[in-house]
């Protein structure tokens, strides 16, 4: 599997906060917007809030693979931001997917199943 195409300067991200749309759980925050590409790019981000670096590293892998798992379904051409909340620290592999996917729907960043 190839890596993900990743969000890494700070006007990137700052582009996609301003004029991106939002769907938040409570456990996580994504931002989307659309970057006229034919794939989606990913940025994750988790503040020191949530704990110290083995902590915080641990978020960032579940929800990079949740976002893995779920991109074959999603449209594409859209710039991906994954903001971690303190409560996904402690949340279950399967409320974190569901909120990843609840977000998206919102967001209508999921394919439609015909």
């Amino acid at each position: 599997m190839k890596r993900a195409t990743t969000l890494k300067e700070n006007y990137e991200f700052r582009r996609v906060y301003n004029r991106g749309k939002s769907g938040v759980s409570s456990f996580l925050v994504v931002y989307a917007r659309p970057n006229h590409s034919a794939r989606n790019r990913l940025g994750i981000t988790v503040g020191t809030k949530l704990g110290k670096a083995v902590v915080r590293n641990r978020v960032r892998r579940r929800l990079r693979e949740i976002y893995r798992l779920n991109q074959p379904r999603m449209k594409q051409g859209y710039d991906v931001v994954l903001v971690a909340r303190t409560r996904a620290v402690t949340a279950a592999y399967r409320e974190l997917d569901r909120a990843f996917g609840r977000c998206c729907e919102k967001l209508e960043l999921m394919e439609k199943d015909i």
